[in-house]
């Protein structure tokens, strides 16, 4: 069993990776249902919370269905990293993680995400400032450091954990890489395995198949894995892993009804949650990844990304488990 803080994990959970414009309940709610042993929200900017923007809010929204689920802030600001802890603890999650992982330029700018990594004291004074304005346990995500000639995740790690972090989840590649090259992860592997470090580290980084993942669990002997690119569009992918791992055997893959309902599911929860027409455009970008791969069916996924009603949509879904039904994944 893997604790943090109060909070009981299965032995070796499978987390899904906070992703923005992905994690939101939707999505998370399809991840849950398919295996998912810990989620996180988008990550949600301290300052947008102070500032009380409306996307920044909106994103505090958790579920009960959804627990153990964590929300993620990030910021370049102890003030308004402290503050956007007491504002995240109000909707009572399970706990918070702090993003000094992202790579992306706008949140780099800023001083917020992975490029905290260039100072670890300010990370430090940062991850206090959360620690000290909540009562729930409070983890990090992050990289290995800002280019590979100053990966410094065994400090950080070290020093993450002195000042009670309970858990820390390690991308394996640096800021620079962004997501291009293969994670490296015989640097997590070191840090799970310093004597002096006894909180759970999950790795992060390129796992895609229950294959993989039982090599890296063997391999690295990290307390779980964190998923997040390949489980877009793919839910299944948790309970496909979890069960391999327990038996080396492979579940059966999704039927093309599977994947229809899926879909449909994530389309229906969406327009529930962000309104109708919001739920259905941000819906679109994930129809390609539900279908990947699937013969003749351009004509399907042009119906999905231009219709703009509710009712059509349900009907184009039906169209496609009528045309679809016997179709066999090879």
């Amino acid at each position: 069993m893997v604790k943090i803080g109060n909070i009981e994990l299965p032995e070796f959970p499978l987390l899904l990776a906070p992703m923005e414009d992905v994690s939101d309940p939707p999505f998370r709610r399809l991840c849950k249902q398919h295996g998912a042993d810990l989620m996180f929200s988008e990550f949600i900017s301290s300052e947008g919370l102070i500032r009380d923007a409306i996307k920044s809010r909106m994103k505090l929204d958790i579920f009960d269905y959804e627990r153990p689920v964590g929300i993620q802030i990030f910021g370049g600001d102890e003030e308004a990293m402290a503050l956007s802890s007491k504002i995240v603890s109000a909707v009572n999650p399970d706990l918070i993680d702090i993003n000094f992982g992202c790579p992306v330029k706008k949140v780099v700018c800023k001083g917020a995400g992975a490029a905290v990594l260039k100072d670890v004291d300010l990370m430090v004074r940062l991850t206090k400032a959360v620690i000290d304005g909540t009562n729930l346990p409070v983890t990090v995500k992050t990289r290995l450091g800002w280019d590979e000639n100053s990966i410094n995740i065994d400090e950080v790690a070290e020093r993450l954990q002195d000042i009670g972090v309970k858990a820390l989840s390690i991308h394996g590649r640096t800021r620079a890489q962004l997501y291009k090259g293969e994670a490296d992860w015989t640097h997590i592997a070191r840090v799970k395995n310093n004597p002096r470090i006894t909180m759970p580290i999950f790795g992060n980084g390129d796992i895609d198949s229950p294959e993989k993942a039982l090599e890296y669990k063997n391999r690295y002997g990290v307390d779980g894995i964190m998923i997040g690119r390949a489980a877009i569009g793919y839910p299944w992918i948790f309970n496909e892993i979890k069960h391999f791992v327990k038996t080396g055997e492979h579940l059966p893959a999704p039927t093309m009804l599977d994947r229809i309902e899926a879909a449909q599911n994530h389309l229906t929860w969406a327009m529930e949650w962000k309104g109708e027409w919001t739920g259905i455009v941000e819906t679109r970008r994930h129809y390609t990844n539900y279908f990947k791969g699937i013969h003749n069916f351009k004509e399907y996924r042009q119906k999905l990304v231009t219709i703009d009603n509710a009712e059509g949509l349900h009907k184009a879904f039906d169209e496609i488990r009528e045309v679809f039904s016997d179709y066999q994944f090879v």
